[in-house]
C-alpha cells in the first residue's frame, strides 16, 4: 500500500509538473509578436506600434480587438515599396512595354505619354500623371490576358531599380514596412492592400514577398470582356469555353482618396483598425480608419524624409508631418525609424553628383554636336547597343539630345534600311539608354515619317 501511494504522489507530482510547464508555455505563446529586426533602436513609431499591439491583443486590456475584428488597410507604393525608380513600379512597367513591346495596342497617344514619364526621370511627376498614365495603360495592355500581364510584371520586377545599386525592382521593398505586415499577421491581423495601382499588377508585384489572398489587393481596375465578346454587352453575352478573359482597353477610374473608402465598405465590408500609408491620397482611408471607430484605431503615414539612402525631402516631409499628425495621425519617420530601407548592400546612386556644372537631371538638352559624327561616348554607348542587334542597318546622323539619369539617354537621328531587296532608307529617332557600368540598349526607335509632315502644297 506505502509503494502506490507512492507511486500515486509521483504520478500527481509530474502532472503538476506538466501543467506548469505547459501553463508557462501558453503564457509565453499569448504574448504578441513585436517590431525589432529594421527599426532603429528608440524609434518612436515601433515603440507606438508594439504599444498598440501588446493592447489590443491582451484579453484583459480595455483595448482588446477579438481576432475577427483585427483588420488593417495598406498602401502600395511610398508606403510598402519604393515610388522613386524614378516613379512607381506601375508607370516604369507602363513606360517600358509601350516603348518597347511593339504592341498594336500602342497608339501615338499612348506612346507620348509613356515618353513623358521617362523624360521627366529624374525630376517631378508630370501634373495629373496617375489618371492619365492609368488610362493610357488601359489601352496598351488591351487584349491581353491576365495571366500575360502577370508575366510582364514578372519579367519586368527583373530589372535593375533605377537610382539605387545592388537590387531589382522586385526587391525594391521597405524591409521595415515588410516587418510589420508580417508582425500584423502573427498577431491574427487580416491585411490588405488598398492602392491606386491596377490591382492585376499589384497581385504580381507581391508574388513571394507578402502572403495574403488575391481577393485581399484592391486597386484600379481596367475594364474585363470575354475574347469573343465583340462588341455585346455583358448582360446579353454568354462565356464560352473557347473565351478567354481579356482587359477591355476601358478605365472606369483611379482608386484614390474618397475611392478607397468606397472599395473598403464594398469589398472588405468593415472598419479598419488600423492603416497605412505615405501621401494625401491616403488620407480619406485614414480619417475613416480613425473616425466613429468602436475600438482602438490609428492610422500612420510614411515621411519620405531620407535624402541619404533614399531620393526624399526633408523640407517637403516636415511639412507633412505637421499637417498629418495635426489629424491625428502618427507618422514613420524613413530617416529616423528605419535601421535600414532596402537591407544591406544596397546603395543610392547619385546622378546630381555626376552631372556636369549646369546641367539639369533628368531634362533633356540639345546636343551641339557635329553632323554625322557623334561625340566619342554617344557613339560608344550607340556602338554597344547595336551589337547583336539583327534586321534593319541603322547609320547615325546625328546626336540631338542628352538626358542625365542614373546613367544617361541618348536621342540620336539615325537613317534606317531594312534588310528587303531594292531597300527604301528611312529616318528615325533612336533612344539609347547607357548605365553607370558601361552597358546600353536600345529603348525606343520612332520612325519619321517625312510625307506626314510635309505642307499641303509639296
Amino acid at each position: 500500500m506505502k509503494k502506490l501511494a507512492l507511486w500515486m504522489a509521483l504520478i500527481l507530482g509530474l502532472t503538476g509538473l506538466a501543467g506548469w510547464t505547459g501553463g508557462a508555455a501558453c503564457e509565453a505563446a499569448a504574448q504578441p509578436a513585436l517590431l525589432s529586426a529594421w527599426w532603429t533602436e528608440g524609434s518612436g513609431a515601433a515603440a507606438d506600434l508594439n504599444d498598440y499591439l501588446q493592447a489590443v491583443t491582451n484579453e484583459q486590456s480595455p483595448d482588446y480587438i477579438p481576432p475577427a475584428d483585427r483588420v488593417a488597410v495598406f498602401d502600395l507604393d511610398g508606403t510598402l515599396m519604393c515610388e522613386t525608380d524614378p516613379f512607381c513600379f506601375e508607370y516604369m512597367l507602363f513606360a517600358d512595354y509601350a516603348l518597347n513591346s511593339g504592341s498594336e495596342t500602342v497608339t501615338e497617344e499612348v506612346r507620348a505619354v509613356a515618353q513623358e514619364i521617362l523624360d521627366a526621370a529624374g525630376g517631378a511627376k508630370p501634373k495629373n500623371m496617375s489618371t492619365r498614365q492609368a488610362a493610357a495603360g488601359a489601352v496598351a495592355y488591351r487584349g491581353m490576358t491576365m495571366r500575360e500581364l502577370a508575366e510582364a510584371v514578372e519579367k519586368f520586377k527583373e530589372s535593375d531599380a533605377w537610382g539605387f545599386t545592388g537590387m531589382t525592382r522586385g526587391e525594391a521593398w521597405y524591409r521595415p514596412m515588410v516587418e510589420l505586415f508580417e508582425t500584423l499577421q502573427k498577431n491574427d491581423f487580416t491585411l490588405y492592400i488598398v492602392t491606386a495601382t491596377e490591382r492585376n499588377i499589384v497581385r504580381q508585384i507581391i508574388s513571394g514577398v507578402l502572403d495574403i489572398p488575391p481577393s485581399h489587393v484592391i486597386g484600379t481596375e481596367y475594364g474585363y470582356t470575354a475574347s469573343g465578346q465583340g462588341d455585346t454587352a455583358d448582360p446579353d453575352y454568354t462565356f464560352q469555353a473557347t473565351d478567354q478573359v481579356v482587359f477591355d482597353g476601358s478605365y472606369p477610374g483611379e482608386n484614390a482618396k474618397m475611392s478607397k473608402v468606397d472599395a473598403i465598405v464594398r469589398e472588405i465590408g468593415q472598419q479598419p483598425v488600423l492603416a497605412f500609408g505615405n501621401s494625401s491620397g491616403d488620407l480619406a482611408m485614414a480619417v475613416y480608419t480613425i473616425s466613429n471607430n468602436p475600438y482602438r484605431s490609428e492610422a500612420y503615414l510614411v515621411l519620405a524624409d531620407d535624402e541619404a539612402r533614399e531620393y526624399g525631402n526633408g523640407e517637403s516631409a516636415a511639412s507633412h508631418k505637421a499637417e498629418w499628425e495635426a489629424l491625428g495621425m502618427h507618422t514613420i519617420s524613413m530617416k529616423d525609424d528605419f535601421q535600414t530601407i532596402y537591407g544591406d548592400g544596397v546603395q543610392k546612386e547619385s546622378p546630381a553628383a555626376e552631372a556636369p556644372a549646369g546641367a539639369l537631371v533628368g531634362g533633356w538638352e540639345s546636343a551641339a554636336a557635329e553632323a554625322g559624327k557623334l561625340p566619342e561616348e554617344a557613339q560608344a554607348a550607340f556602338d554597344k547597343a547595336m551589337k547583336g542587334l539583327v534586321g534593319a542597318s541603322y547609320t547615325p546622323v546625328a546626336l540631338l539630345s542628352t538626358q542625365l539619369v542614373a546613367g544617361k539617354n541618348y536621342c540620336i537621328l539615325c537613317q534606317i534600311s531594312p534588310v528587303v531587296p531594292n531597300p527604301v532608307p528611312t529616318w528615325a529617332l533612336v533612344y539609347i539608354y547607357a548605365d553607370l557600368e558601361g552597358n546600353a540598349r536600345i529603348t525606343n526607335v520612332y520612325e519619321l515619317y517625312v510625307d506626314r509632315h510635309a505642307s499641303p502644297e509639296a
